[in-house]
């Protein structure tokens, strides 16, 4: 059949199998908190790693790096030019639909957060008001698009607390990449 030689194979992950995905994510954070009373979106990018389990769950490492721009500009040397957040965590999936080519799932995680600001005059500051060290708790979810062999398409929306300086800061993110994933 000529329709069937022309079709791409498609490889559903399995357990045991591992998935390195990078991602293009755009980032707003709401008004409150001592980082969103200043920034409010922006750009940025993760690289995770997906470990599937048995029972349609995975464990996850996360890797993001999430730009801000200012809410209101400034020309003084001191103003804040942009806000980096830098996001390390681990985190766990319940899926469904595995065994199609389109895979749902619900995350949660928790992870540490590095926030650093770039100032108008060149200065990077790490460490005082809306810098600094902090933790962070997520909850999302995504869906997963095979579309050759064990290659997907995934597009997420994610939520974070990002805790800084006993104040909680609120990320809202949508992220779109490329998936792959190892056989066993």
């Amino acid at each position: 059949a000529p329709g069937r030689a022309s079709a791409a194979k498609i490889l559903l992950p399995e357990a045991g199998d591992i998935g390195f995905a990078g991602l293009a994510q755009f980032g707003s954070l709401l008004k409150t908190g001592e980082i969103g009373d200043v920034f409010g979106t922006g750009a940025g990018m993760a690289l995770r790693l997906r470990y599937r389990m048995r029972y349609e769950r995975a464990l996850g490492l996360t890797f993001e790096r999430q730009g801000f721009d200012p809410r209101a500009h400034s020309d003084t040397l001191n103003a804040p030019l942009n806000t980096t957040a830098i996001l390390t965590g681990l985190e766990i999936y319940q899926m469904f639909s595995t065994r199609t080519k389109v895979t749902k799932m619900l995350s949660a995680g928790v992870g540490l957060t590095q926030v650093t600001q770039k100032l108008l005059g060149g200065e990077t500051q790490s460490a005082g008001p809306g810098v600094g060290d902090g933790f962070y708790v997520s909850a999302g979810g995504e869906i997963e698009y095979f579309f050759w062999q064990s290659w997907a398409v995934d597009v997420s929306l994610r939520y974070h607390a990002i805790i800084l300086h006993e104040t909680v800061n609120h990320d809202v993110q949508i992220s779109a990449g490329v998936i792959f994933y190892t056989a066993n």
